[in-house]
């Protein structure tokens, strides 16, 4: 039986499984698209479904590679023998996940790509994946020796408010080059989906929908309504009881 531990060290140790879990993913499958890990803590065993845009890469050559990140998993957080199961799941639309653009315009930066040109084409990208807006950040020595940050938007963006919190996703990677590092932050803000697949289901509070009005009726002749309540019916007689 496992020990008890009160529900506030459950949540922290909880927090801090998914972190390091996060951060271990993010340096190991940053070249095969990983988008973001989601945890499942059922009675029989834990499941960790890896998000990725390269779902061939995550599993490996006969999912030899899967397996291999199932062991370190399982011995670095001491899980029992067969507790714990990794799967891998393809991101949908990677035009809207945050995480996969971001990682694109480093990789373009670190293959000589100028700024503008790799920043310009992931905000292009996403915009026609059906982002309502996008935003592209890069900070750093980007060209000359002084730092600066360089801002690349486009579309409709919200800052503030709960719905900054349903309607955005982003992400912030750091770019090791030779001139020092820079910073990438991308966000991306959804459009509203009903269907809950590529945004979220309900709508921004400040869209106001205008309806049709109803078709008007013609009246050709002059017509009375009478409002007044109807006469109460009279009482029925009673029938003659036959002797």
């Amino acid at each position: 039986m496992a020990a008890q531990i009160s529900k506030k060290r459950k949540f922290v140790a909880d927090g801090v499984f998914y972190a390091e879990l996060n951060e271990f993913f993010t340096r190991e499958l940053a070249e095969d698209g990983y988008a973001g890990v989601e945890v499942r803590v059922t009675p029989a065993r834990t499941e960790i479904i890896i998000r990725a845009t390269h779902t061939q890469n995550v599993l490996g050559e006969k999912g030899r590679r899967i397996r291999e990140l199932t062991t370190l998993v399982q011995k670095r957080f001491k899980f029992p023998e067969n507790a714990v199961e990794l799967y891998a799941e393809r991101v949908q639309n990677r035009g809207l996940c945050a995480i996969a653009q971001c990682e694109s315009v480093k990789f373009k930066l670190l293959n000589g790509l100028a700024v503008r040109r790799a920043c310009y084409g992931v905000v292009r990208f996403v915009m026609e994946s059906g982002a309502k807006g996008c935003e592209v950040v890069v900070s750093g020595k980007v060209r000359a020796a002084r730092a600066k940050a360089m801002k690349f938007a486009d579309g409709f963006m919200i800052h503030s408010g709960n719905p900054a919190r349903d309607f955005i996703t982003t992400a912030v990677r750091h770019v090791d080059l030779r001139q020092g590092v820079l910073g990438i932050k991308v966000k991306i803000m959804l459009d509203s989906d009903p269907t809950g697949r590529n945004g979220p289901k309900q709508t921004l509070p400040d869209i106001v929908t205008i309806l049709e009005p109803k078709e008007d009726v013609t009246i050709l002749e002059p017509s009375a309504q009478d409002f007044r309540p109807a006469p109460p019916a009279a009482a029925a007689a009673p029938e003659p009881v036959e002797a």
